[in-house]
């Protein structure tokens, strides 16, 4: 099993910047992909930046290229999402997730934390 524990989220400006982090506890071995993924009210939830423990190697929404960066530290016990140049359509609830492959969609997920809320005024 697979525990995750996302924090870091808040409020902040338009144009700020936030770091999530994700403590995961537990090992698996088939899940060692890491993603972060968002929701915002009365939307899908979408995938957002993702790393493969393995070799640090990280994939990026269109939305966030430029502006967010996933790490994670050298045990691969967390991963961070650093969120640059935040706007408003950048609000939702932020989910930390292990899955099985490298790639943003969530049925490649298996575990996930319980999510860290993100608000950025206008």
């Amino acid at each position: 099993q697979v525990q995750l524990v996302e924090s870091g989220g808040g409020s902040v400006e338009t144009g700020g910047s936030l770091r999530l982090t994700c403590e995961r506890s537990g090992y698996h071995p088939g899940y060692r992909f890491m993603g972060w993924f968002r929701q915002a009210p009365g939307k899908d939830r979408e995938g957002v930046a993702g790393i493969y423990t393995q070799t640090g190697s990280t994939i990026y929404a269109d939305a966030v290229k430029g502006r967010f960066t996933i790490t994670e530290d050298n045990a691969g016990n967390t991963v961070y999402l650093q969120m640059n140049s935040l706007q408003s359509e950048d609000s939702g609830m932020y989910y930390c997730a292990a899955g099985n492959t490298l790639v943003l969609r969530e049925g490649a997920y298996i575990f996930w934390g319980q999510g860290t809320q993100v608000t950025v005024a206008s």
